[in-house]
């Protein structure tokens, strides 16, 4: 078996097993703690840029398939767990998790001890590094992640959109025959979404309750968003630092007030920036699919699906004019706000899940009531 290495800017290094493709990548490299949904993390393009560790001790025992995937390709920049299995053992498996990487060029490095590897990173902050199959020179690997740009002021959505306009009309479909899923709503609205990197599962649920969805780049104007004629705008997740998004902030300004607004993710920091507010960057981020939040309208914990490193500043925020709705409860930043005057609301976490619990769905049946006039 072929060694790999992971190497830290700081100078720590780890070296294992070697899966994957033979090959050497760059990234910010964080931590999820997830215990299944591995392929929707490498096929979420929030990941562009990143070497992902996931936390569960076994990953890859249930293959792969096509219909999990939450964009056509995986945007992880590298993948280390503790034990990887080679072996894929499940009736919708289309091949291996090494084989769906390794064709995509992607670097595995197994058999590490992830706990202290997190550990560092929760202590010290996430960081630069490098996974190399091919390099074995573990002071070079530690030049080279010195030498890559940070993640702060670092602008992704510009690379993970879609060139062009397209149309999505699919709906959440079930994956087993005993699974509980209520049938499409009948089309009612048209929601023009911008892509800073979205994940399909986002547009499964928009569909599913409802709407017609027309995706366009994140760079379109809110003129020619608004002569689509939308019955409501989304703003999508996406990687890397809203701070950069300049022309994204203002054309969303231009929108707030025209048409109902709903923002998951990257399109939360974006409407905080667009109300006036700040963001900042955590110091590990949020990456799991078991954080319990608060929805301070209806006093309910949600257990929720996170995967953001940068987040809105509640202070920052104008309070005669936004209303915090959602707060983290592991350590109290944002993950919620709307505009008090105008049919806008965000969220920071993930209802749409993908990988990760249900508990929020009721976000998109929101939406729609907010686009048919009556209060989410």
């Amino acid at each position: 078996m072929d060694s790999a290495i992971l190497a830290l800017e700081d100078g720590t290094v780890f070296e294992g097993r070697s899966f994957g493709a033979p090959a050497e990548r760059a990234g910010e490299v964080v931590f999820n703690t997830a215990i299944t949904g591995y392929q929707e993390v490498f096929t979420d393009p929030s990941y562009s840029g990143q070497i992902v560790v996931l936390t569960h001790p076994q990953i890859g025992n249930y293959g792969a398939c096509s219909e999990d995937s939450e964009s056509a390709r995986a945007y992880i920049e590298g993948l280390v767990v503790r034990e990887f299995s080679p072996l894929a053992s499940n009736w919708r498996s289309e091949e291996s998790a090494a084989q769906f990487l390794s064709r995509q060029g992607i670097p595995i490095l197994s058999g590490i001890d992830t706990r202290a590897l997190v550990r560092h990173l929760r202590t010290r902050g996430v960081m630069r590094g490098v996974l190399s199959a091919v390099e074995r020179n573990a002071h070079t690997l530690i030049e080279r992640a010195r030498g890559i740009p940070t993640m702060a002021g670092l602008d992704l959505a510009s690379r993970v959109t879609t060139p062009a306009i397209y149309h999505w009309d699919k709906p959440v479909e079930k994956c087993s025959p005993s699974e509980r899923l209520a049938p499409p709503a009948e089309p009612s609205h048209h929601v023009v979404a911008y892509d800073f990197g979205i994940k399909h599962n986002i547009l499964r649920r928009l569909v599913h309750v409802g709407c017609r969805v027309t995706v366009v780049p994140a760079l379109t104007s809110a003129e020619d968003v608004l002569a689509l004629k939308p019955d409501g705008v989304f703003l999508s997740n996406g990687p890397g630092d809203p701070e950069p998004l300049v022309a994204q902030v203002s054309n969303i300004r231009k929108l707030i007030g025209r048409v109902p607004i709903f923002g998951i993710c990257l399109g939360n920091q974006l409407l905080g920036l667009a109300a006036g507010g700040r963001t900042y960057k955590l110091k590990f981020g949020h990456r799991g699919a078991n954080h319990p939040v608060i929805n301070k309208l209806t006093n309910r914990v949600e257990i929720t699906s996170h995967n953001h490193g940068f987040a809105v500043d509640p202070d920052s925020l104008p309070a005669g004019e936004t209303e915090i709705t959602h707060m983290n409860l592991n350590d109290g930043t944002l993950e919620g706000f709307r505009f008090r005057n105008h049919p806008v609301f965000c969220v920071q976490y993930h209802p749409e899940a993908a990988p990760g619990p249900h508990d929020s769905h009721y976000l998109f049946d929101d939406f729609v009531r907010l686009m048919a006039g009556k209060h989410a």
